[in-house]
């Protein structure tokens, strides 16, 4: 059965879930920020069938996040590097844990926290924040506006002007 793609939508969100939106994609890419570069590393950290591996893989590469470098010729084999662009998820899977951290942890604690290098400390919570004032984003006091790339042919219809205007 084929999935409805999501790439062409006018919204980030729904382009991001259309290239990760399955549960072995952002746990490949957590393993590679755990520091696992082969396939068979990643194979045997998650316990992902090798034909899913090898599809979830291929699809980081061709869409930027992960490059293949080969590290053995005779047979090849390739180690899987994370790109700026992959290396720039960090933040997206940061927002998860301390996510999951704070609300699916239990009585034990947070199972993974992230310590930070130049400090010392465990960066146990994510935050978003205003990229001209510096202050912390909210459910409560942020909106969604109309950016330069959303489609004028859309932009157009009143239920949308609508929902924008909220």
């Amino acid at each position: 059965m084929r999935r409805t793609s999501f790439a062409d939508w006018p919204c980030s969100i729904a382009r991001t879930m259309d290239l990760l939106g399955d549960w072995w994609t952002p746990l490949v890419l957590r393993e590679a920020f755990y520091g696992i570069t082969r396939f068979d590393g990643f194979q045997q950290e998650l316990g992902i069938a090798r034909t899913t591996l090898a599809e979830r893989l291929r699809r980081l590469v061709d869409a930027g996040l992960m490059e293949k470098r080969a590290y053995q010729s005779e047979p090849v084999r390739h180690d899987y590097v994370l790109t700026e662009m992959g290396r720039d998820f960090f933040g997206v899977l940061a927002a998860m844990n301390a996510w999951g951290n704070r609300w699916l942890s239990g009585e034990a604690g947070a199972p993974v926290v992230f310590e930070h290098d130049r400090c010392g400390h465990h960066a146990a919570e994510a935050a978003v924040v205003c990229a001209e004032c510096g202050e912390p984003m909210t459910a409560d006091d942020t909106r969604p506006r109309m950016g330069p790339g959303f489609p004028k042919r859309l932009a157009e219809r009143p239920d949308i002007r609508e929902r924008f205007a909220r």
